[in-house]
């Protein structure tokens, strides 16, 4: 892995699924770029549009800037369609966004989330991952992983997140993750919700036992080509 591109539905998504991976692997020189593709925040509203609503994608996006200030992240992108929305946009719309990042950066390997997960943004951001990253398409993406989403893959109590890859990770990199977490004040609390510091560091330390290790993030890998 040397360029890791991070599709997240939503601000929150790329640390709860991939943030000790980051701090894991940048400090090595792996260039990670993370597309946003929906704010986050107006679901909770019944207008996307009312000031409510664009206070708190304004908020959200600050966060956002916290958040890559502390994982060190310089290249992301905000693209804002509405959160809890998705299903309402034309599917090619959001395939054309992940294409054209997957154009400009030329990653070797691409996370996005899981088809299991209870947020249907979710499943809609991994369908057009899927078709964005399809083989024969002008990419050269050889790595594809889903990861997993406190509050949403563990939720989905059918179909669950069924990982198939574990990243050790330290505990710095758990703190790491958890700070960039934290940015997204709106987003964590308290224990026992899973997006707490408890909540974590339990899923940590259980995928860490499920592959002999202090802590771990777990990933389903997809597919991968060989070169």
């Amino acid at each position: 892995m040397k360029r890791a591109l991070i599709i997240a539905a939503h601000p929150d998504d790329e640390v709860l699924g991939c943030g000790g991976l980051i701090s894991k692997y940048q400090p090595f020189g792996v260039e990670f770029k993370i597309v946003f593709i929906g704010e986050g925040s107006t679901c909770r509203f019944l207008e996307p549009h009312s000031k409510d609503g664009m206070l708190a994608i304004k908020q959200r996006t600050a966060s956002v800037a916290k958040a890559m200030k502390t994982l060190r992240i310089l290249d992301f992108e905000l693209h804002n369609l509405p959160c809890g929305r998705l299903d309402q946009m034309p599917i090619i719309s959001i395939n054309k966004i992940i294409e054209n990042a997957i154009k400009s950066f030329d990653p070797d390997t691409v996370f996005t989330h899981s088809p299991s997960d209870a947020n249907n943004d979710h499943k809609i951001v991994f369908n057009s991952t899927i078709m964005a990253t399809r083989p024969g398409a002008q990419n050269h993406v050889y790595r594809l992983f889903s990861y997993e989403v406190l509050s949403s893959s563990e939720w989905s109590f059918v179909n669950t997140f069924m990982p198939n890859y574990f990243e050790e990770i330290s505990e710095d990199n758990l703190i790491l993750k958890w700070d960039a977490l934290a940015q997204y004040d709106s987003e964590v609390r308290n224990y026992p919700f899973p997006r707490s510091k408890e909540g974590v560091r339990a899923l940590a330390m259980t995928r860490g036992m499920q592959a002999g290790f202090a802590y771990a993030e777990a990933f389903h890998l997809i597919r991968e080509f060989k070169r």
